[in-house]
């Protein structure tokens, strides 16, 4: 027998009262997403999504982060060495895909810290609850790439136009009360009460006929599909013409090192 310890699960699924609650489960990681996280986390969306007797999915991180983004680590070996990555079943595009489609309420509840994907997953929630002791950022600029998961067009939607530029061009860190007062989330609870407070509400929900939760999400939802998807291609797009241009490995390069990047001078910097 092994004496090498069992990898963790990438996420832990309980159900109760209807309500599924998904934890991200890397928290040595902050949670950053790899590919096993990304597929893991989509599988758990696919699968909520087609059992009967889930009406809500609430999404939380273990730990002291709620999602630290895409692995830096994982990413940069992707663009150094694109021959020899492997992906995932489903991978980040999979996941987007998933949270587009996914036809039953989507309760968030941001524990801690959520940096790129672990901040632009909240313009797929229906429900946001955010600890007041957790923030957000958007790296994008300082990672010399592009918008991602159509924020491009749902954080303008949600908070405004110049709350979303600064929020995606700046790559500042955005405290719980201000993006209580933008509008990206729904309530703010002190730590200890973040997952009573978003369980109380998911459980009301759960309570409804699930059938009319599909329904009433899918009229307030279906008319954004087409623009998200649009959105998504430009993003995609743009995220590409980025990926390993000049700034972009320095900026990676400064992460492995520990250091601030430098773009001045740099190609497209």
């Amino acid at each position: 027998m092994s004496s090498e310890l069992e990898p963790a699960a990438p996420v832990i699924v309980h159900d109760e009262a209807r309500v599924r609650t998904i934890t991200l489960n890397r928290p040595d990681a902050l949670n950053a997403c790899n590919e096993a996280l990304y597929d893991a986390l989509t599988d758990g969306l696919l699968a909520a999504a087609a059992d009967p007797g889930v009406a809500v999915v609430l999404l939380t991180g273990a730990g002291r982060a709620f999602c630290a983004g895409t692995d830096l680590v994982e990413m940069a070996a992707r663009v150094m060495d694109p021959d020899n990555f492997v992906e995932g079943e489903h991978g980040f595009l999979g996941l987007i895909d998933a949270l587009t489609a996914f036809p039953k309420p989507l309760v968030i509840a941001v524990n801690g810290l959520g940096l790129g994907i672990g901040a632009t997953i909240l313009g797929f929630a229906d429900l946001v609850f955010m600890s007041t002791a957790a923030k957000l950022k958007c790296p994008f600029t300082s990672l010399a790439v592009a918008p991602e998961a159509a924020s491009s067009l749902l954080f303008p939607q949600l908070i405004g136009r110049q709350n979303a530029t600064w929020m995606l061009l700046s790559s500042e860190w955005i405290s719980a009360a201000d993006a209580k007062e933008m509008g990206l989330v729904w309530k703010l609870t002190e730590p200890d009460d973040l997952l009573p407070a978003a369980s109380q509400h998911a459980e009301h929900l759960a309570a409804l006929p699930i059938s009319s939760l599909v329904a009433c999400k899918r009229v307030i939802t279906e008319p954004l599909r087409p623009q998200i998807e649009a959105a998504r291609q430009r993003e995609n797009d743009a995220f590409v013409e980025l990926l390993g241009s000049p700034s972009n490995l320095e900026a990676f390069a400064a992460f492995a090192e520990g250091r601030k990047p430098d773009f001045v001078g740099l190609e497209g910097g």
